[in-house]
């Protein structure tokens, strides 16, 4: 009996070993996304300031084509 019990638990904590291992898959994963998405984000933020700047400075920015 003590037997099955102990073979109960190792497989119980076999099971648990691997539930962790994709757990950690997981938020590894997800935390590279974040850092690609966090990349993309900055990147846009610092497009969004010199296109603000340009105009500011006078750019092309709400200039009509020629053609109107």
């Amino acid at each position: 009996m003590n037997e099955t019990r102990l073979i109960n638990i190792e497989t119980k904590m076999t099971d648990m070993e691997d539930t962790v291992q994709i757990l950690n898959n997981t938020v590894y994963q997800q935390q590279k996304k974040i850092d690609q998405l966090q990349a993309v984000c900055e990147s846009l933020v610092a497009h969004v300031r010199e296109l603000s700047e340009s105009v500011r400075e006078g750019g092309a920015g709400n200039e009509r084509p020629p053609h109107y």
